[in-house]
């Protein structure tokens, strides 16, 4: 819930290389809370409702601790914040804390993908990053699930860090996107919010931070603790890059809606 740009400051909240360090500090943020992920088998019965009744409840255990979570960082006024977007927003409750200034920095939208996000995260990020063929462990099922909620959180702040970039993009070309927007072409405004070469480096980055952080300097073997760079890589390039690529476009389509306010 820390913030490395001042989302109360309104000179440094649509800055451009304060939204890029944001973006890398995450980068570090999501590696490492990966490899503590695959420290433990996939321990598939976390996600399975029926497989972990939990008393009261009728969510798996994953997604119990995820709420609940989220219940108790929402009296502390984690979800008032322009970047933090919730999986579970039925749960929150009013803050205990008084409500923060922040600078209008985005146009009202209600784009949020956390439940693709979690659809991938269950059934195509973790199985292809928890290479291990240590059997399912009921020891670790609590363990699994509070590292889950950990690295979901992040992907999806990463995620939504997109609206930014594209407000940053708008408010640069406003002539151009206002045009594409008009004309409802997602397809011209994928366009021209990608960067190829930011891209490549960004993966370029990640497998580079992957195999630094996920691989033992004193060489001690163990079937547990490591990352595959690919894996991680494979995450950004399948689901990360792409999933922020439609939280750009989305949230672009809404610009123009309602009612209208200063640049």
């Amino acid at each position: 819930m820390d913030h490395a740009i001042d989302l109360l400051d309104p000179g440094k909240a649509l800055d451009l290389s304060n939204i890029r360090f944001q973006l890398i500090r995450l980068e570090d943020t999501i590696t490492f809370h990966l490899i503590e992920r695959v420290q433990f088998p996939l321990n598939t019965p976390i996600y399975d409702a029926s497989a972990l009744p939990i008393p009261d409840s009728k969510l798996s255990l994953f997604d119990w601790m995820l709420s609940e979570q989220e219940r108790v960082h929402s009296r502390v006024r984690r979800y008032q914040s322009p970047d933090e977007y919730p999986f579970f927003p039925e749960v929150l409750e009013t803050p205990i804390l008084p409500p923060l200034n922040y600078v209008k920095t985005l146009h009202p939208n209600d784009v949020n993908v956390n439940a693709k996000l979690k659809q991938y995260y269950i059934h195509k990020i973790l199985p292809a990053a928890c290479t291990s063929a240590r059997k399912e462990a009921q020891e670790t099922f609590g363990s699994s699930a509070t590292c889950d909620v950990y690295l979901l959180q992040a992907l999806s702040r990463r995620i939504h860090f997109g609206k930014f970039v594209a407000e940053v993009k708008f408010r640069t070309e406003t002539e151009r996107f206002v045009e594409l927007i008009r004309k409802k072409d997602t397809e011209a405004i994928g366009d021209a919010i990608t960067n190829s070469q930011v891209e490549k480096k960004v993966l370029e980055r990640l497998k580079l931070k992957a195999k630094t952080y996920g691989t033992d300097p004193d060489g001690a073997s163990g079937d547990g603790g490591k990352v595959d760079a690919d894996a991680v890589v494979a995450m950004y390039k399948d689901f990360v890059i792409p999933l922020t690529k439609e939280v750009e476009v989305d949230y672009l389509l809404q610009r123009l809606d309602g009612t209208q306010w200063e640049q």
